[in-house]
């Protein structure tokens, strides 16, 4: 997810669009990890709905999809507007699964002087915009009989790091989203499912955090053979939503073989 302002909204799906096939909602579905996730939902027989704040990408993932055989709608979507969220689940007659995927980190500062700005967009768009889609959907989810919920956190969800204060703050509170949700909704036909990478090389994650400055993305990965990407995280995903109904994956922590922690990582050279 970009800063970048929301486009004007498309067509919303109607009813008969998602008559017939299991439905999943991915946020942030425009690049990265959520478009890889549509691709992969998609190839499994859903009909993904794309939501995201570009109307360009997700028109293009789409078309993509459809042309392949799929079904897919694209929904420009801000999730921390409420009230475009609570529009958006209203205009949708099921939800199988969603997947809290949109999200992002900017800076890279100490706590001591990091900008406050910048804690608040990374607080308000991982930690409530997941809460906003969630609480929108859950009575479809709830409703649907099987349904799954996925929050995409971050290794940053479970350990700290320098120069990650705000990030890691964000993504630990995600994190008690999944965790409290899970204990709340024991009994109820809802799975709730946290996936946790670590180290992920996509076009743009390191980019935005460094405000669009290339060198300093480039050395998050200089040295490291083989970070994760995008469709590492996407298989994840998949396989932890096309489980058996009865199980579900609590927690699911991904990191490519060279990073043994948020601090350590092996670099060639």
């Amino acid at each position: 997810m970009t800063t970048e302002e929301t486009p004007a909204r498309t067509a919303e799906p109607t009813p008969a669009e998602h008559r017939g096939a299991p439905v999943a909602v991915v946020t942030g579905a425009g690049s990265g990890i959520g478009a890889a996730t549509a691709r992969g939902l998609a190839a499994e027989g859903f009909h993904t709905v794309l939501a995201a704040r570009r109307t360009d990408r997700i028109t293009e993932l789409a078309a993509e999809l459809t042309a392949a055989g799929h079904r897919a709608t694209a929904y420009p979507l801000d999730i921390t507007d409420r009230a475009a969220v609570d529009a958006f689940a209203a205009g949708l007659d099921r939800c199988d699964v969603l997947v809290n995927n949109a999200g992002g980190a900017l800076g890279a500062d100490p706590v001591a002087t990091g900008d406050p700005a910048d804690w608040r967009w990374m607080y308000e768009v991982n930690v409530l915009g997941t809460l906003n889609v969630t609480q929108a959907l859950l009575p479809a989810l709830t409703a649907s009989g099987d349904g799954t919920v996925v929050v995409l956190t971050s290794t940053a969800a479970h350990s700290a790091y320098e120069g990650g204060g705000g990030y890691v703050a964000a993504k630990h509170a995600e994190r008690v989203i999944a965790e409290t949700l899970r204990l709340e909704i024991v009994g109820t036909p809802v799975r709730v499912v946290e996936i946790a990478p670590g180290m992920v090389k996509t076009d743009e994650f390191a980019t935005t955090r460094f405000r669009g400055d290339t060198e300093k993305a480039a050395r998050v990965y200089q040295g490291v053979a083989s970070p994760l990407t995008a469709d590492d995280v996407a298989a994840t995903v998949v396989w932890a939503i096309t489980r058996p109904s009865h199980v579900n994956i609590d927690l699911l922590v991904v990191r490519p073989r060279a990073q043994a922690s948020n601090t350590k990582v092996h670099r060639e050279g």
